[in-house]
């Protein structure tokens, strides 16, 4: 029996909200198992994650970079570095389709302070766009594990727009599916003839901080104590926070981030 499309309502949503997480459980646990030991591999190594992502797909950066609750070697990764530690105009970025642009990965690379036993975790809901691949091209020929968050089904419909016809998936250790949908909207808008209301965002937040749980329980079980940020806003949370960043200064960036 054909199932009949979702409501275009808020409860249409969340059920759709309920499908991804369902997805993730039970579709994408060894993965998130895999990328948590890498991560927590490079952690107890003393490296760093690297977070990066294009558009919407730059909210998975900063899920994982820089926030209570997450690890404190981390970096946010970002386009707008070409500009802040790149000396590029302020409107280099004007161009709304710079993300499809060859060439741009590797400086942002050289501008990072990255270190070889750095992870990198690169979010592309297509994962066909010129920076991301280069990016983790880049990254995976210098030897860095790449875990990669995207969606399978979306990423399957497309043509690279990388002149070597790959998409990120290609190049990761770890490739864990969001369970977005090809265009990653989800309720149907007859009027439009397509879909609105995204879920992606959704899938990367919960594998994201899935795989952080993983890590940290790693780190926990070999009698580390995992480098994590606690609230700036709880009581005790910035004297926490400061003798860690002291402990990762020079390698983690935060007040241009």
């Amino acid at each position: 029996m054909e199932s009949l499309p979702p409501e275009l309502s808020p409860t249409g949503y969340l059920a759709e909200v309920r499908r991804v997480l369902e997805h993730v459980e039970k579709t994408q646990l060894d993965g998130v198992l895999a990328a948590g030991a890498l991560i927590a591999d490079s952690i107890a190594a003393e490296g760093v994650l690297q977070a990066f992502g294009t558009g919407h797909s730059e909210a998975l950066a900063m899920e994982l970079a820089g926030r209570a609750g997450g690890f404190v070697p981390s970096n946010k990764l970002a386009l707008r570095d070409l500009i802040l530690f790149g000396g590029e105009p302020v409107d280099f970025l004007n161009d709304p389709k710079i993300e499809r642009r060859e060439g741009l990965a590797k400086r942002i690379y050289e501008l990072a302070p990255v270190e070889p036993q750095d992870v990198f975790v690169i979010a592309s809901n297509s994962g066909g766009n010129g920076v991301i691949v280069d990016l983790a091209e880049h990254v995976t020929s210098l030897g860095h594990k790449l875990i990669a968050i995207t969606s399978l089904e979306h990423t399957a419909r497309i043509t690279s727009r990388h002149s070597s016809g790959k998409r990120l998936k290609d190049f990761a250790d770890v490739v864990l599916d969001n369970g977005a949908p090809y265009g990653d909207s989800v309720l149907p808008l007859p009027s439009l003839g397509a879909n609105v209301c995204g879920v992606s965002s959704v899938g990367n937040t919960v594998l994201a901080q899935a795989t952080i749980a993983e890590a940290v329980r790693l780190l926990a079980e070999q009698g580390l104590t995992p480098p994590v940020y606690l609230s700036a806003n709880a009581i005790g949370g910035d004297a926490h926070n400061d003798v860690l960043e002291a402990r990762y200064a020079g390698r983690i960036r935060r007040a241009a981030s």
